[in-house]
């Protein structure tokens, strides 16, 4: 594992202290400093009082669940998430992204999976345009639909909508080729790299919240589906 270039601070939530061991070691082999919480309200308190850059919650904790700790959390912040629970169950995995999660894994898991998800969603937060036509501008404009690359912020018509890093960075890759049909193993390979296992079923969930988003400040067809294909940016208004 290449070890984080930059210090990055990684709240570990889990009321195990075994599995906040093991993680505490593995993330810190790859250069990453490390809090601990053991609880939902102890979690709540540590990212206020610390702002990590990138929390990895457990569901299944005490005074607080994961779900209603994400939840919180996504009212003011969008402080990347990766989710850890023994359920493995679709319905959760699929509530968690549509809380504003950015990835998530069951347990029993390899902490050299949990690290490897870890940096995935380091490297999108760190991430630069990509090289095209107007990489070189800050911003992208399609229409009403206005992203700020290097702030990581969107809006439309002037509004801003909150997107979660994972959010963004699909809206960013449909925003910057807006006539190409990407399929979900294109999305997928833009946000994480050739290889990454996220299910499609994940990115579905994503674009769902995108859809949501926008559509309550008046963007009612931001993204298109083509049947059997995948997704491109839809209609961005005059």
């Amino acid at each position: 594992m290449i070890p984080c270039p930059m210090p990055r601070t990684i709240l570990i939530a889990d009321d195990d202290p075994h599995i906040r061991q093991l993680l505490v070691f593995a993330l810190a082999k790859a250069g990453l400093d490390t809090i601990e919480a053991g609880d939902g309200e102890a979690t709540l308190a540590a990212a206020e009082a610390s702002s990590p850059d990138l929390i990895v919650l457990d569901i299944n904790m005490p005074r607080m669940d994961g779900i209603e700790v994400c939840r919180r959390l996504r009212a003011t912040s969008d402080v990347p998430i990766l989710f850890l629970s023994s359920r493995d169950d679709e319905l959760d995995r699929v509530l968690g992204i549509e809380l504003g999660a950015d990835d998530y894994v069951t347990k029993p898991f390899s902490p050299r999976e949990v690290v490897a998800r870890v940096m995935a969603i380091l490297r999108r937060v760190a991430a630069r345009p990509p090289v095209v036509t107007e990489a070189a501008a800050s911003a992208l404009q399609r229409g009403q639909l206005s992203l700020d690359i290097d702030g990581w912020q969107a809006s439309w018509a002037g509004q801003m909508v909150m997107l979660t890093v994972t959010e963004f960075g699909i809206l960013r890759t449909l925003a910057t080729m807006p006539s190409k049909v990407f399929s979900r193993d294109a999305i997928i390979d833009r946000l994480h790299g050739p290889g990454f296992a996220v299910t499609d079923r994940t990115i579905d969930s994503h674009i769902r919240n995108l859809r949501a988003k926008f559509a309550r400040v008046g963007a009612e067809d931001l993204i298109e589906t083509r049947a059997g294909i995948g997704y491109r940016l839809g209609s961005c208004g005059a």
